[in-house]
């Protein structure tokens, strides 16, 4: 069992197959345990944009603070660790202990997400907001969860909409 889940997903059509951003794409043929990234592919890349039925989806300040605290109160409701979370313009990090399956969690935050940013006001309940899966790292040793807490808090450039809940496994 890990110890803990780091988990990343992006917002729709802001990182897409094909991409040469960061360190590439995952799709279903290159999601496995050290399994190399997708190449760059600009044919990819602008079949993946033609193929979006809506605008890519950016968070601004108002709903990457919806996004957070919606995010944080659901892990509290479902008494998960949140260890650490970073929602950013377009992808959300969280890095959290929950006895569950990490897909599952992660569809999960996605839809507490959307709900609360639909409550708040922001667009309808249709409205693309999240890539359809995203990356359930599991964590097992402490320096694994130490590494993903700091580069969720500290190595993401300016800080956003943070959470950070190391208060609660420091003291």
């Amino acid at each position: 069992m890990p110890l803990a889940y780091f988990i990343t997903f992006s917002t729709y059509g802001t990182w897409l197959h094909g991409t040469d951003k960061g360190k590439g794409s995952v799709d279903r043929d290159h999601n496995g345990y050290a399994t190399p990234f997708l190449e760059p592919d600009v044919n990819r890349q602008s079949d993946e944009k033609n193929a979006m039925v809506q605008a890519p989806y950016l968070l601004d300040e108002a709903r990457r603070e919806v996004v957070r605290n919606a995010i944080v109160a659901f892990a509290k409701e479902r008494q998960w660790q949140l260890l650490a979370l970073h929602v950013r313009s377009n992808h959300v990090h969280v890095v959290v202990t929950a006895e569950r399956d990490p897909d599952r969690l992660m569809s999960e935050l996605k839809a507490r997400a959307s709900k609360e940013l639909t409550a708040a006001g922001f667009d309808t309940v249709d409205r693309k907001r999240w890539t359809r899966h995203g990356s359930t790292l599991h964590l097992f040793d402490e320096r694994a969860v130490r590494e993903k807490i700091a580069y969720t808090l500290h190595e993401q450039g300016k800080p956003m909409a943070i959470f950070d809940g190391t208060a609660q496994i420091d003291g």
